[in-house]
């Protein structure tokens, strides 16, 4: 079977995600840049590949992959003993809740689109993009920072080994501090996030600047 092809933009949170994923379960994997800010993932090779024109997408297993999170979930299932879902019913949900706390809540209003669309509304410059993004990047950690308030959380956001909802926590954090919003008081978030930075898996899968 042939190599698993993962079409990326290194600044891609959702792509980050999977990044980190195939890392930690040791998949060797090809990666094809999509460049977000020259408009590449709404060419037509790319929206054969996924008709929302976004990224990641993921071939593997004789398969063509899309959405961040089904992608993880996929390979969690997949992968027998992966850990990116807990085993019970309770802690999956928990974890899907974590993960979905940023990825359908803190990350859609801070994408590239909605975020280009309200500086056109406003006909604003980077300051509108910089206050919009410090708003919800802190307001929405903050919560997460409320969430993680719970005996379940462990070294981890769930427990003691990184799950679904690290690999969320972590690039959401990476686009908390390239807008410098003020997250510098959550502690539980920032000690996870960095706990997870000093693992290969995580630390192999960060944007390179």
């Amino acid at each position: 079977m042939s190599k698993p092809v993962l079409y990326d933009y290194w600044r891609s949170s959702a792509s980050y995600r999977v990044r980190i994923a195939l890392n930690l379960l040791g998949i060797s994997y090809e990666t094809v840049p999509v460049n977000l800010l020259e408009k590449e993932q709404k060419t037509p090779q790319h929206l054969a590949r996924n008709p929302q024109g976004l990224v990641p997408v993921l071939e593997i297993d004789g398969l063509r992959l899309t959405q961040s999170l089904a992608i993880i979930e996929y390979l969690d299932e997949t992968r027998p003993g992966s850990g990116l879902l807990p085993p019970d019913a309770v802690g999956r949900a928990r974890v899907r809740a974590l993960a979905q706390a940023i990825a359908a809540d803190i990350h859609p209003v801070c994408n590239l689109g909605p975020v280009s669309h309200v500086m056109a509304l406003t006909k604003g410059g980077d300051e509108v993009r910089v206050a919009w993004m410090q708003k919800f990047i802190g307001e929405g950690l903050a919560a997460f920072e409320t969430l993680l308030d719970s005996p379940a959380t462990g070294l981890f956001c769930h427990g003691d080994r990184p799950t679904m909802a690290d690999l969320c926590l972590v690039p959401q954090v990476y686009n908390a501090l390239r807008w410098n919003a003020d997250i510098g008081v959550l502690q539980r978030v920032n000690t996870i996030a960095q706990r997870c930075a000093d693992l290969p898996a995580f630390e192999a899968a960060a944007p390179r600047n």
